[in-house]
């Protein structure tokens, strides 16, 4: 068992000094025992390719395997308790975009306040790329728009929510026929945490013969409509996850007038934490949040 522990934690690492990190142990201690792994198994599991170790073929195959019969161990000696919210003592971390976690934000922290007192709660920003944080443990929950690839990360879908175009009150747009063209014909802001300054707005305009001035992108949802309070700009947000911060600013919104499918929002875990009890119950009060936020919409 010891064995099969260490190995879940080097093939999820894919180093000895992250296992060693991960199971609080030297890394000479780790390098013995991959040695050992070696001799059992008849197999060299993670070799060496310039400064990184890749895992072998054969890791690769069992990797799967050796992570679900470790879970399964561990759930098996695990004593069963009923949870107790007035003495669980957690951090729960959730990583999404900026509107999603302004927007539930809120609630969050009043249910754990009020419920859960010695629970913490810590929202960070959307990742600039695909990371293992889940995988890892370094993130308990993700909310975003695209469906987890990875087998051992489970997602429910939240609902969809549709974009709308926000504007100062006082914008020309306000009043009047909102068409394709009249959009194309004002001045942009995209939300890119990258910098880009082409979304698939730019493509749907593209496809009826118009196209866009962007001026400027934002990092951040709530950057954006700051922004366009205090400009001629324009800018897409979803409707929903933006709406607190929308009427906040006095902004103003007219629907989309150009096609656009709605945009779908999951939340992920880690297959390890799916019978957690505590994990469990901050999972359902991340789903009455959507619940609020979508009303009826909510999936």
């Amino acid at each position: 068992m010891n064995l099969l522990t260490a190995l879940d934690a080097l093939l999820e690492e894919g180093s000895v000094a992250g296992a060693a990190q991960r199971m609080h142990l030297s890394a000479p201690a780790m390098s013995r025992t991959l040695g050992r792994i070696r001799r059992a198994t008849g197999d060299q599991i993670l070799v060496r390719t310039g400064r990184t170790m890749t895992p072998t073929p054969r890791a690769t195959e069992m990797r799967a395997e050796v992570h679900d019969l470790v879970q399964r161990a561990r759930d098996v000696l695990q004593a069963e308790r009923e949870l107790d919210l007035d003495s669980l003592e957690r951090i729960f971390t959730i990583r999404g975009h900026d509107a999603v976690t302004t927007a539930i934000g809120p609630r969050l922290m009043a249910v754990v306040q009020a419920h859960a007192p010695g629970v913490s709660v810590r929202l960070l920003a959307e990742a600039s790329a695909d990371t293992n944080d889940l995988r890892h443990g370094r993130v308990d929950l993700e909310v975003g728009s695209n469906e987890p690839e990875l087998p051992e990360v489970r997602a429910d879908l939240l609902g969809h929510d549709r974009l709308v175009v926000a504007m100062r009150a006082d914008h020309p747009l306000v009043r009047g026929a909102f068409t394709a063209k009249r959009f194309a014909g004002a001045s942009h802001l995209i939300v890119s945490r990258r910098g880009r300054l082409h979304d698939p707005i730019d493509e749907a305009l593209a496809a009826q013969g118009l196209s866009r001035r962007v001026l400027a992108s934002a990092p951040t949802s709530t950057a954006g409509l700051y922004y366009v309070r205090h400009t001629d700009l324009v800018v897409a947000v979803p409707e929903h996850v933006c709406r607190a911060t929308i009427e906040a600013l006095g902004l103003r919104t007219r629907a989309l007038p150009i096609e656009l499918p709605p945009v779908p929002l999951y939340l992920a875990w880690h297959e390890r934490y799916t019978n957690d009890k505590a994990h469990s119950w901050f999972r359902s009060q991340m789903h009455e949040s959507f619940d609020e936020l979508f009303g009826r919409e909510a999936a």
